[in-house]
């Protein structure tokens, strides 16, 4: 009897120290102890385990059953030596159980918390995997949940967000990252009062871990300045988060239920001009001044990417020049058509209005007749160049204003021009070809010859 108060005394203390009831042991115990019975030989098939938690006395009752499984005889079938299997069996079960009921508590103690953000000490670290001791149990921070570049050293201290709670055999495994957008928003409840109290809320936040982040924020308040509650004073509460993501910069810009304003925000630093929704295809068409382009689009469009993340649109970023040349390419008339491979295997032009097919020669032959003719007004002048505007190209061949040409020389119409005589230049307004008229002898009287009279 002494005994069997001393083994009760014993499980409660177990019970109040591990946090488990009395009966959940007691349940345990008498499985274990019905397993036990059924070892020995002439044991019933079948058998039940009785404990009174007052005396602690324990029982053993085989069990007949009928072919429905239900009790038809039953009777005190408990060994006389039973107490020493009684305390061995009970030591096992104990063990186990407790074993089991840590990993229930723990488990239960993370179970709720997916979303938090905790604190762990770097024990190991490899190219799979970094465990962090959390105090009585130890989280994963897989690779991919890592941000790229960054060390972590063994024995630092470092915060991460907790993504899922896994219960297995061997006890609770908690994966948390360094990279969930979530760590922002609990770094920054935990440097901003005003966003724990519920008086600012971070409505969107976008990232690229290890780089950039942008985040939107709304007041409840009208008297609070949301942006300026996150950046704190001189910046103090915005440099520990930037601290705790070891440099990572963070945009902070305040929301807008009108989603052109949200966008022209979300786009900050650079100044947009205007916004055009297309609500079907969730697009927003950006247009910014020609010298914003670049800071609208930012390092390898990563101003984009995450103004996109957070507003929700797919944003298409356009300069004030781009929009005008698209507007006059969209004016222009164009042939409707398309471009066939005819029974020859040559390609030709079929107008969508029907009628004859117009291969690529005839075609480029029309672009040209259409074309305005702005050509060199004379073969001597290089293909493609144009005359001055207001001046005709001198004829080819014919000697430059002022100069005597020399004799023998070839006039245009292919005459000489006497020895002495001066070729007189064209006016500017005259056609091309121009005659080369020679000047009167002096103190013949006659009629001046020109070409091939005067040569005789």
């Amino acid at each position: 009897m002494k005994d069997t108060f001393a083994f009760l005394d014993a499980l409660q203390q177990i019970a109040k120290d591990k946090g488990i009831s009395t009966d959940t042991l007691l349940d345990a115990l008498s499985g274990a102890l019905v397993a036990a019975y059924k070892r020995l030989p002439n044991a019933a098939e079948e058998a039940v385990v009785t404990i009174d938690p007052e005396s602690g006395d324990i029982r053993v009752y085989g069990q007949e059953l009928d072919e429905d499984g239900y009790v038809i005889r039953e009777w005190d079938d408990t060994p006389k030596d039973f107490g020493r299997i009684a305390a061995q069996t009970a030591k096992q079960v104990m063990t186990q159980r407790i074993r089991e009921a840590e990993r229930d508590l723990k488990y239960e103690e993370y179970a709720g918390r997916e979303g938090d953000i905790v604190t762990g000490i770097i024990q190991q670290s490899d190219n799979r995997y970094t465990l962090l001791d959390l105090g009585k149990v130890e989280a994963l921070l897989p690779q991919a949940e890592q941000v790229p570049y960054e060390r972590y050293e063994h024995g630092a201290r470092l915060k991460a967000y907790i993504v899922e709670v896994r219960k297995t055999t061997k006890g609770p495994q908690i994966v948390v990252s360094r990279t969930h957008p979530g760590l922002i928003k609990r770094l920054f409840e935990l440097e901003v009062p005003e966003i724990s109290s519920g008086v600012v809320e971070i409505k969107a936040a976008a990232r690229e871990p290890g780089h950039r982040t942008k985040i939107a924020v709304w007041s409840n308040d009208a008297n609070v300045d949301p942006v300026g509650a996150c950046v704190g004073a001189r910046g103090a509460r915005v440099r520990m988060v930037t601290n705790e993501l070891r440099g990572e910069k963070v945009d902070i810009v305040p929301f807008s239920d009108d989603p052109r304003e949200f966008v022209m925000r979300a786009l900050q630093p650079a100044k947009v001009k205007e916004v055009h929704l297309d609500e079907l295809s969730g697009t927003a068409t950006v247009v910014v001044h020609d010298f914003q382009l670049s800071l609208a689009i930012g390092k390898e469009g990563q101003n984009a990417r995450l103004a996109a993340r957070l507003t929700g649109w797919r944003i298409d970023i356009k300069s004030e020049t781009q929009i005008a040349e698209e507007e006059a390419y969209a004016n222009q008339e164009w042939a409707e058509g398309e471009w066939v491979t005819n029974e020859a295997g040559e390609m030709v032009w079929q107008p969508a209005e029907g009628g004859e097919a117009v291969s690529a020669e005839e075609w480029s032959q029309s672009n040209e007749e259409a074309l305005p003719d702005n050509g060199p007004a004379d073969e001597g002048l290089p293909a493609g160049d144009t005359a001055p505007a207001g001046d005709s190209p001198p004829a080819a061949g014919t000697a430059p204003v002022g100069d005597s040409a020399p004799a023998g020389d070839n006039a245009p119409d292919g005459d000489t021009v006497p020895a002495g005589e001066t070729a007189l230049a064209p006016d500017e307004t005259d056609a091309v070809d121009a005659t080369v008229v020679a000047a009167e002898p002096v103190g013949t009287g006659g009629e001046a010859v020109a070409g091939e009279e005067g040569d005789r």
